[in-house]
């Protein structure tokens, strides 16, 4: 697993290729937009999603997917939303044998999909796997410490993995729980928006703490009936990212959120931004798929009425605090 290559060249995409190469890989980013590539072939800096970060003259930039698929591994890291689109386009060069790590956090929106049944249901015969974790893509650009999660339910492919992508500095911990490593990525998303307009109506921060530890009872809840560990909840892929995404505004997720606190609408929030916010899109995933299974998930949902159904906040926020009392239990 010497030649790594990604799909996707967003913030996230650009910050794991400058990752992979720093070890010495033979590295290949696919991106869409042509004048991306030419940025990155020509100036080796992506200006239109990673602006001010250097890079290795060493990694390839293609918008050629059938280049990218004759990589040793491949790392998928566009959008949760564009995912199934990506691998449907890939499915054509995808050598069966080679390992697919998913970087997408999120649910399908329209199908309430999961990254890994999107994946393997356009490219059922590669080996999956999922990286997940508390990982801001400009500080993974910049070289500093970060840790993650490898998910891989085949534990040789796993430990093969974190040898070709980890460094001192990008640290993958192997986990063979795929669906868990998927669900605290996706669910942490929603509580972010959550804890971004507690900050925005300047609800103080023992509310942000009672949401994210509310919120972590919700993720717990969700991810132990669609068939992750409870323990992965307790990790880098759970805890640890959901701390992350509440806790600071380089979190697309958490500045959304204070800014529809602070009284902006959805539409001119997400119109000022290039890059994804995955919650937006989450927050309508998860209470459908939570409500087929009877799980009851009151943060989650008061986030997508806020976004989608145009609940009032203050309202919201008011019918979340007169629930009834209960025992602190996941």
């Amino acid at each position: 697993m010497t030649r790594i290559g990604i799909v996707g060249a967003g913030a996230w995409g650009t910050a794991l290729a400058l990752a992979v190469r720093r070890q010495g890989r033979e590295t290949l980013l696919y991106a869409r937009e042509p004048e991306v590539v030419a940025a990155i072939q020509d100036a080796h800096e992506n200006t239109a999603f990673l602006p001010g970060i250097p890079m290795d003259p060493g990694i390839l930039a293609t918008n050629d997917l059938a280049m990218v698929a004759e990589a040793d591994v491949l790392l998928l890291a566009t959008p949760a939303q564009h995912l199934r689109k990506t691998c449907e386009a890939l499915a054509p060069h995808a050598k069966p044998a080679t390992p697919l790590v998913i970087c997408a956090k999120g649910i399908e929106e329209k199908s309430g999909a999961l990254m890994s049944e999107v994946v393997a249901a356009t490219l059922p015969d590669a080996p999956l796997a999922v990286l997940s974790g508390p990982s801001f893509a400009m500080e993974v650009a910049r070289g500093l410490p970060t840790a993650a999660t490898l998910a891989c339910k085949d534990a040789e492919t796993g430990k093969h993995l974190q040898h070709a992508i980890g460094s001192p500095r990008f640290r993958p911990y192997f986990s063979e729980d795929v669906i868990g490593a998927q669900i605290g990525g996706a669910v942490k998303n929603v509580l972010a928006i959550a804890c971004g307009i507690v900050e925005g109506r300047g609800l103080g921060d023992n509310a942000r703490a009672a949401l994210i530890t509310r919120g972590l009872a919700e993720i717990v809840r969700f991810g132990v009936v669609l068939g992750g560990q409870a323990k992965t909840f307790m990790g880098l892929s759970g805890l640890g990212d959901l701390t992350l995404t509440c806790s600071s505004r380089q979190s697309r997720n958490l500045s959304l959120g204070v800014a529809l606190g602070e009284g902006k609408p959805l539409a001119e929030i997400l119109g000022a931004r290039k890059a994804v916010t995955e919650g937006v899109f989450t927050a309508r995933a998860i209470p459908e798929l939570a409500g087929r299974f009877g799980v009851d998930m009151p943060i989650a949902m008061a986030v997508r009425d806020v976004l989608h159904h145009g609940a009032d906040i203050d309202r919201t926020i008011e019918d979340l605090l007169a629930r009834p009392y209960g025992e602190e239990l996941p």
